[in-house]
C-alpha cells in the first residue's frame, strides 16, 4: 500500500455516514481520529466497521486478514479539539443542519493548523454558506459521498466561492488514494449534482404513487428492471445517445408538460411523515420493516447488490 498524501485524518460524527467514511480512510492506510458527541456511537465504531469488512470479504473485495489492521487505525477521541489536533484533513459528518455546520466549522478553526482542510459531507448546503463565519474559508470544501460511502465509488467535490485550488487538488488526491472517484463540480449550487437529479426523479415517483398509477412495490420493481438496470452500466446522457437525441427530443416535447412540477410534498408522503413513519429508521415508510429479521435481511440484500455492482463495473 502506498503512503496516503495526507496521513492523519479526523472524522467528526460517526453515524450512518461518518462510520463508513472513517472506514474508507482507514482502509486506505490513514490514521483516523474519530469523535462523536454520543459516546455509545463512538464505542460501537469498530464493531460496525468489522461487520462492513466481513461483508466485503465475503464478496471478494477485501480479506479477513485486513480487518483488524484497518480497525487498529481508529483513534477514538473524547472531544472535537482532540480529534482534529495535528491532522491534515477533517471530514465532518454532523447533523444536516446549516446552523450546526456553520458553528462547527468556525469552532474547529481554533484547533487546527492553518493548512488543514475542512471538508463537509453535507448533501445539500453549499460550502459558501457553511464557511460563512470562518476566518480562512479557502481551506474548506464539500466532499459529498453516497450512502453507504464504503461501497459507493463516487464522491462529489464542491468548492465554495473562497476555496483555493490547492485545497481542491489536495482533497481530490486524497479521495483518489482511497480508491474512490472524485467528481468535481464547476458550479456551486444547493443539492450539488446527484441529489438534484435524484430529486427530480423522486418528485415524479412520489406523484405517480400519490395518483395510484402503480403500487410502491411495482414502481420499485419497474425502475430496478429498466432505468436502474441501464444506469448501473452507462450514464443517462449515454442512454440518450444510444436511443437517439432526435427521439429523446420528441419524448421531451411530449412529456415535459405532463411531468410533475409541484413544489408541495404529495399527500401520501406528507401523511407518512406526519405520522412519524420515516422509513427503515422508524420501521415503516413506503414499506413495513417492523420485523427486525426482515429489515436485517433487506439491508444485507441491498449491500450485497451494491457489492456485485461495485465488482462488475467499478473495481480496478
Amino acid at each position: 500500500m502506498t503512503t496516503p498524501p495526507i496521513q492523519n485524518i479526523a472524522v467528526i460524527g460517526l453515524g450512518t455516514i461518518g462510520h463508513s467514511v472513517a472506514q474508507v480512510y482507514a482502509a486506505a492506510g490513514c490514521t483516523v481520529k474519530c469523535f462523536d458527541p454520543d459516546p455509545t456511537t463512538g464505542a460501537s465504531l469498530a464493531d460496525r466497521v468489522r461487520t462492513n469488512l466481513k461483508q466485503m470479504s465475503a464478496a471478494g473485495l477485501s480479506t479477513l486478514d485486513d480487518i483488524e489492521t484497518i480497525v487498529s487505525r481508529f483513534v477514538i477521541c473524547d472531544n472535537e479539539a482532540e480529534a482534529v489536533s495535528g491532522v491534515g484533513f477533517v471530514s465532518e459528518a454532523a447533523a444536516e443542519d446549516l446552523a450546526i455546520k456553520q458553528a462547527l466549522f468556525s469552532r474547529l478553526e481554533n484547533h487546527i493548523d492553518r493548512h488543514t482542510i475542512l471538508a463537509s459531507n453535507t448533501s445539500t448546503y453549499p460550502m459558501t454558506q457553511i464557511s460563512r463565519d470562518m476566518v480562512h474559508p479557502d481551506r474548506a470544501l464539500v466532499t459529498h459521498p453516497f450512502n453507504p460511502p464504503h461501497l459507493l465509488p463516487i464522491i462529489e467535490v464542491v468548492p465554495g466561492e473562497s476555496t483555493s485550488e490547492q485545497t481542491v487538488s489536495a482533497a481530490m488526491a486524497l479521495i483518489e488514494h482511497t480508491g474512490k472517484k472524485p467528481i468535481r463540480l464547476n458550479r456551486e449550487m444547493p443539492g450539488f449534482l446527484i441529489n438534484r437529479i435524484q430529486m427530480a426523479m423522486v418528485r415524479e415517483v412520489w406523484d405517480l404513487l400519490d395518483q395510484g398509477v402503480a403500487s410502491a412495490e411495482d414502481i420499485d420493481a419497474a425502475v430496478r428492471g429498466s432505468l436502474g438496470f441501464r444506469l448501473a452500466a452507462i450514464g443517462p446522457l449515454s442512454v440518450c445517445d444510444f436511443a437517439g437525441l432526435d427521439i429523446w427530443a420528441k419524448v421531451f416535447r411530449n412529456l415535459a408538460t405532463e411531468i410533475s412540477a409541484d413544489h408541495e410534498i404529495p399527500a401520501t408522503v406528507r401523511e407518512l411523515v406526519d405520522e412519524g413513519h420515516y422509513g427503515t429508521k422508524t420501521k415503516r415508510g413506503f414499506f413495513d420493516y417492523s420485523d427486525k429479521t426482515s429489515l436485517t435481511n433487506r439491508t444485507d440484500e441491498r449491500d450485497r447488490g451494491f457489492l456485485e455492482i461495485l465488482k462488475l463495473f467499478h473495481s480496478k
